[in-house]
């Protein structure tokens, strides 16, 4: 090649110079149109600015035209009216609403947005900030104090603050190691949140090309770019961060309740081969006592891989299998990709070609691309046809049985050079066609919007479980995320608590990766570390590839088998507090799993704490993350806490060496806190036979907490079939109050017995249950008071 004349490209030249961007110029025209939107004209572009709410509004800046206000799928939300005032100085244009104000510099076009009291929430750095290149490459630089803390962007790996890194959104297949490194994953969530000074705000960046985040190249500035299309993004203005994710999520959709049984213990390897390789590993599990509930079939349950097929030697007959493992509490999850072998003889490649359904070039010829197929096509999702059509024919698995689905290989994947589909293929976007390289990033949502559509509707009232490896803003609206392709590594446990943490925040509240590792070999002292560390990750699945030693639970001998099974058993104890937790997250957004920072915004020493998180706000998990360490440093931020093990207590706003031996997961429970918790269980199909709270009352503070429930597998709870109770807990002086009242009883839970146990207080202390003095035992220990009483009393 260098002897050709592609050596004389003017693109070769040595001292060529970098592409120059183009500010938008100074503003020449304005107009208020809708009460909340005002569209600006500048020299060299259009910016239109929409209020959504109050404190949710939309910048939208395109270099050619007026810009397109039509969102991608990301967005299910459409703007509120909001009241606004425009008012035109000599210098500026200021945009005001009840809650912000939008300065506009007329010279410049620069935009700065400050709240009620005139602090600036975001503003544009006087260089770009907005601006546009002539390979169409959209941008804009804001200002950054030394105050500022970066987080979200969805799936990334390296530490919790990204501050002083530089992100790629590009849904890529990426099996070599995580590394920090490593930029673009499988998920493109162009999204974060900033904490300055303990107040935060947000920004997602709607836009579903290949976009980048700069938090590096300046102390100063960050920058925001995209490579095609609008510079279109939405500020949420907080000020909390709570706040910003409630926002974020109001725009995006917020998680469903998921069924109770994808919310257990699940089990997974590439691949359980057959029929009878299945039977005998639950058999284990049933034989060694071991909770179970849900069993994951890769690729080769197909026939050659077709997806929508059952190989017919080693499953000859999967509705009767399907049958028999759920009866036993276990439900059978296949993996299904995108990609349709070329095969004229195979029904659904029959069906695509008859339908015109599958994703072309502008010449009308269907795009094929090697997967594990081999030569195949892939659906075009941006149709509304095209996923109906993906939906129903999910009626295949649904007719045996099957409640979740697995899709993978979704960026979407492809065996070449690229890893991914020629961008240069043509989308019909329901009309209004784009290339492949504009919509890459939304391809997996609109196949899981496809799928979990499909399913839900093929179920009827049933909910459906979505496990998906690629994604972009709004997947929390279909599937649970896992982190993808991980290695048997610790230093990939350690980035497994940042990876989710940041997911979190950017509104997957149901995410986790693969316990132990999926490349590589694990080993005893690992797997017992990573299950530790997976009962509090949302999703709690163990998952090895084909060429790794197996890691089920009992795969490293009996010592290591005892500790992995009762962590297993602890998944469970928890569930009852996991699952109000999820009904909390599917009403606010707000994730299940959570930085410290997101409860402790003005604690320096919760800014970049990526090896700890909290479940909900009481409680603090501090897995250890290194081979051979029995001790461990954890912080408590403020606040009186309790060792969950011990009941002793340990000030806030300190460190603290804690002892970990191998069976011990360090775990912290705020005073005040309030946690409902269920008995061992072989699988979630079980009944609750018992339900057990744990008070740990404070001098200082009222405790409250509203336990949910309902049948963790309809959507009878969007029509009130739920159950709630508020829980009170008052102390003063020798004093304990302690109400249950039920506020909601359109289901009622399976439990008969109720135990409270009291944590911390002294034995002379009265105790009173809805206003009746209780007779208490102590336990052995001399710490903890066991009160049992009737739910019906309240």
């Amino acid at each position: 090649m260098k002897d050709s004349s592609f050596a004389i490209l003017p693109e070769n030249e040595k001292d060529s110079k970098p592409v120059e961007y183009k500010r938008i110029g100074s503003l020449l025209a304005y107009s208020v149109n809708n009460q909340n939107q005002v569209e600006l004209t500048g020299e060299n572009g259009h910016v239109t600015i929409i209020f959504y709410q109050e404190k949710i509004v939309r910048m939208i800046m395109n270099p050619k035209q007026k810009p397109i206000t039509k969102t991608s799928m990301a967005v299910i939300r459409q703007p509120e009216k909001v009241e606004l005032f425009v008012d035109n100085r000599e210098n500026d244009l200021v945009i005001t609403s009840a809650n912000i104000t939008i300065t506009i510099c007329k010279t410049s076009m620069q935009l700065r947005v400050a709240d009620q009291n005139g602090s600036t929430i975001m503003e544009d750095d006087a260089q770009y900030g907005m601006a546009f290149n002539k390979n169409k490459e959209i941008i804009s630089l804001k200002k950054m104090t030394d105050d500022d803390h970066f987080y979200g962007f969805g799936e990334k790996t390296s530490f919790l603050d990204k501050r002083g890194e530089r992100m790629t959104m590009w849904n890529t297949d990426v099996f070599a190691p995580h590394n920090p490194e490593i930029d673009a994953l499988y998920q493109s969530i162009p999204y974060f949140m900033v904490i300055r000074n303990g107040s935060a705000h947000g920004m997602l960046l709607d836009n579903t090309s290949k976009t980048i985040f700069d938090m590096k190249s300046s102390n100063t500035t960050y920058s925001i770019k995209a490579e095609v299309g609008q510079l279109d993004y939405y500020l949420f203005c907080g000020p909390t961060p709570k706040a910003v994710i409630e926002q974020y999520t109001s725009i995006t959709g917020k998680m469903p309740l998921p069924p109770k049984w994808s919310l257990g213990y699940h089990q997974s390897r590439y691949s359980y081969k057959s029929e009878q390789e299945v039977r005998n590993l639950v058999e284990n599990f049933k034989t060694k006592n071991i909770p179970l509930d849900a069993i994951y079939l890769d690729i080769h349950y197909m026939d050659g891989y077709r997806v929508f097929t059952f190989d017919e030697d080693c499953f000859p007959n999967p509705e009767k299998f399907i049958k028999e493992l759920k009866s036993q509490g276990v439900h059978v999850v296949p993996i299904v990709d995108p990609g349709v072998k070329e095969d004229p003889e195979y029904y659904m490649y029959q069906d695509g070609m008859r339908g015109d359904r599958f994703c072309k070039y502008i010449d009308g010829t269907i795009y094929h691309g090697d997967v594990w197929p081999g030569s195949s096509a892939f659906p075009d999702f941006t149709r509304e046809e095209v996923r109906k059509w993906w939906g129903k024919s999910h009626q295949f698995y649904t007719d045996l049985g099957i409640e979740g689905i697995w899709n993978d290989m979704n960026e979407p994947a492809v065996f070449n050079e690229t890893k991914t589909m020629d961008t240069k293929v043509c989308h019909d976007y329901d009309g209004t066609p784009r290339v492949h390289r504009e919509v890459h990033n939304e391809y997996a949502l609109l196949m899981e919007k496809s799928t979990y559509e499909g399913m839900k509707e093929n179920l009827e009232n049933q909910r459906p479980f979505l496990l998906t490896r690629a994604g972009y803003a709004g997947i929390q609206r279909y599937a649970a995320v896992w982190t993808g392709d991980n290695r048997s590594f610790w230093e990939h446990l350690q980035m497994a608590i940042p990876m989710c943490l940041n997911l979190g925040i950017s509104g997957v509240p149901f995410c986790g990766p693969d316990v132990g590792g999926f490349a590589h070999d694990s080993n005893g002292e690992l797997l017992v570390r990573w299950t530790q560390f997976g009962i509090f990750t949302p999703y709690f699945r163990n998952h090895s590839e084909l060429n790794s030693i197996h890691q089920e639970p009992w795969s490293f001998g009996e010592t290591y088998e005892h500790i992995i099974k009762q962590y297993i058993e602890q998944r469970y104890i928890w569930l009852p507090y996991l699952y109000t937790l999820f009904q909390q997250a599917s009403a606010t957004g707000l994730p299940v799993m959570r930085p410290l920072v997101l409860e402790y915004p003005n604690d320096e020493n919760t800014f970049n704490l990526s090896d700890q998180f909290m479940i909900g706000s009481d409680l603090i998990i501090a897995p250890v993350l290194h081979p051979g360490a029995r001790h461990r440093v954890v912080y408590l931020p403020k606040g009186e806490w309790f060792n969950y093990w011990t009941d002793e207590r340990l000030a806030g706003e300190k460190h603290h060496l804690i002892h970990a031996p191998i069976d011990i997961l360090p775990i912290f429970v705020k005073e005040g806190a309030v946690i409902p918790q269920g008995r061992v269980r072989r699988s979630t199909k079980e009944k609750e036979e018992e339900l057990l709270i744990h008070i740990y009352p404070s001098k200082k503070n009222h405790s409250f907490f509203t336990y949910y429930d309902d049948d963790g597998n309809t959507f009878g709870y969007e029509t009130g079939e739920f159950f709630t109770n508020e829980i009170q807990c008052q102390l003063k002086k020798d004093k304990l109050n302690i109400t249950m009242d039920t506020k909601q009883d359109g289901y009622w839970p399976d439990w008969k017995k109720t135990t409270l146990l009291i944590h911390g207080i002294e034995e002379h202390m009265d105790i009173y249950f809805n206003g009746r003095k209780q007779k208490t035992v102590f336990n052995t220990n001399n710490e903890t008071i066991h009160i049992c009483v009737d739910i019906s009393q309240s």
